[in-house]
């Protein structure tokens, strides 16, 4: 489940639905103490996990029934999302790769964006608990669609808040207050969404985890392995890509991505 399967399942919770739910950490689980008792329970199964490979061995060591339906909210490498979802359809299982933008406390608000691919009479099936905890669900194509879309919009994101970072840091140097900064930032057209979400953390370095910087490394990396394969010029993810490994190796991997700040104040 993690952090982003908690909040989803807390808000689904909250609008009347019963939810079942496993996570390998005893504490996290909502009775059921594999992915097999969920899988049997649910007609509709949410998948939050850190990586595709992950999905895969989870699905590979269930036995859905035909007829439920697979929601994969995991940030995933779009061809083996689209794989999969092959895949399950010829046994006939629904699967969607309807990923999220929003980390967990944007989904606890309600205010996460859903993008999902595969076929189009799942998604409206699975439109109502997608408004459970979104404000916002595009449907975007076949299988590995919605997971295309996540990495373009993550490449913006990181870079957004790579950008704030950089600027605070700047604003500093300069003698400038980064707290008038900020403000100033937010009141013009620099404005960004990211200000709002990550600025007073950046100024307070209060890294307390929405979602983990290790996590985002992760997303640049699947970035960078698409836009090799795609032959896209991606310079600034690039040097993105670096940051994150560098503050990773000092240490705040598991820290909130707005930890990116460090990456201009150490040594």
């Amino acid at each position: 489940m993690g952090l982003l399967g908690s909040a989803i399942a807390d808000r689904l919770s909250a609008a009347g639905y019963t939810v079942v739910g496993y996570d390998l950490i005893p504490e996290r689980r909502r009775g059921a103490d594999s992915a097999q008792e969920v899988i049997g329970k649910c007609q509709t199964t949410f998948l939050c996990l850190p990586t595709s490979d992950v999905v895969a061995q989870v699905i590979g060591s269930v036995k859905p029934a035909a007829g439920i339906t697979m929601v994969d909210c995991t940030t995933g490498e779009p061809e083996s999302m689209a794989a999969m979802g092959e895949k399950l359809a010829k046994s006939g299982v629904d699967y969607l790769d309807a990923t999220v933008l929003g980390s967990s406390k944007v989904v606890r608000s309600g205010a996460a964006v859903v993008m999902a691919g595969g076929r189009r009479e799942s998604f409206d099936a699975a439109s109502p608990l997608f408004r459970t905890f979104a404000s916002r669900a595009f449907y975007l194509g076949p299988f590995g669609a919605g997971a295309r879309m996540k990495l373009v919009v993550n490449l913006a994101l990181g870079l957004h808040r790579a950008v704030l970072a950089e600027t605070l840091a700047f604003a500093h140097a300069c003698e400038v207050s980064p707290t008038v900064a900020l403000e100033v930032l937010k009141a013009g057209a620099a404005y960004s969404r990211v200000m709002e979400d990550k600025g007073e953390k950046m100024l307070h370095h209060d890294f307390t985890v929405e979602a983990r910087l290790s996590q985002h490394l992760k997303d640049v990396r699947l970035i960078l392995d698409a836009a090799a394969a795609k032959h896209a010029k991606t310079p600034l993810s690039q040097v993105h890509r670096q940051l994150l490994e560098g503050l990773v190796t000092a240490g705040y991997g598991d820290a909130d991505n707005s930890a990116i700040m460090m990456a201009y104040e150490q040594g």
